[in-house]
């Protein structure tokens, strides 16, 4: 595919657009990096985004959705291949994939992970009904979170650089405590839309009975199965003291500031007592520009 240095200039801003509107908290780690590195991260975030979009999409039947995304995969693996392309997030991602060695297979990876969502249940439920419980163990929900969390960090450590394999282990447990914390923090939107990803097990564990995700009495009734996964989540978060010295040192202030703005936005879910149901739980912009500050300071 040949690229004229204009038209993938271009592609890059496209992308970079797309991260700065939808990647809220993201995008406060990408500023750190160095611009070939910001790059590849808007162009793998702006690809995973319309994926994203695709298996969400309530106005497409699930089968439809599952064909756009293959779709979706194969067009990427056709300009990777060398064909050319109008579209400019894939051509700028077959460029960063070049550039930075990312293993296509991570990428249909991803794919796979957006495509999980399409599969679990989905409308608007009645108050009060029981809603479908997507995983019966923490096993199957890590399997989960791999595929559209951890999956992602392992195709940022390419970016980033490594010298060390064991940062693969790593970024994969970095990605699991992303995922359970937004797991946690949207327990009420997804409910709603009768998705559940906290699993059968922990409800058993703790007597909770899943109608308390719709019935109203969820903060009181739910904390000690949403303590659990915040536990977990925060073992998880360990993983990234003995991942920032194995990547390159112009992108650890990057990481640091990914990982802090996550590990805040658990904190402050667990001091609401897990209240989720009454407000949207979130890091305000003045708190993200704080840690970026500091991220930079890493970075430098």
């Amino acid at each position: 595919m040949s690229q004229h240095p204009l038209q993938l200039r271009a592609a890059y801003s496209v992308c970079r657009h797309i991260a700065r509107s939808a990647a809220r908290n993201f995008y406060y780690g990408f500023l750190i990096l160095p611009y070939r590195k910001r790059n590849a991260l808007c162009a793998v975030y702006a690809f995973m985004r319309h994926a994203d979009d695709l298996s969400d999409d309530p106005s497409i039947p699930p089968e439809q959705r599952r064909e756009k995304l293959d779709e979706w995969m194969n067009a990427l693996r056709r300009v990777v291949s060398g064909e050319r392309t109008d579209d400019p997030v894939l051509f700028a991602l077959a460029d960063a994939q070049k550039q930075f060695g990312i293993p296509l297979e991570l990428l249909e990876k991803l794919v796979r992970g957006t495509e999980m969502d399409v599969s679990v249940a989905s409308g608007k439920l009645a108050t009060g009904n029981a809603p479908k419980l997507q995983y019966e163990t923490f096993d199957q929900l890590y399997d989960y979170c791999y595929h559209v969390a951890s999956v992602v960090g392992l195709i940022c450590i390419r970016i980033f650089g490594y010298r060390n394999q064991r940062a693969e282990k790593l970024a994969e447990e970095v990605g699991v405590a992303f995922q359970l914390t937004n797991i946690l923090r949207d327990v009420k939107e997804d409910a709603g839309l009768g998705r559940v990803y906290l699993p059968r097990e922990d409800f058993a564990r703790f007597g909770v009975d899943p109608c308390a995700l719709t019935n109203g009495t969820g903060p009181a009734s739910l904390q000690p199965v949403m303590e659990f996964i915040a536990l977990r989540a925060r073992g998880y978060y360990h993983a990234v003291d003995d991942l920032l010295p194995l990547i390159d040192e112009d992108s650890q202030g990057a990481l640091w500031t990914l990982v802090e703005i996550y590990r805040r936005l658990l904190e402050k879910i667990v001091a609401s007592n897990y209240d989720v149901f009454s407000q949207r739980i979130r890091l305000s912009t003045a708190e993200k520009l704080r840690v970026m500050a500091r991220g930079f300071l890493r970075s430098t």
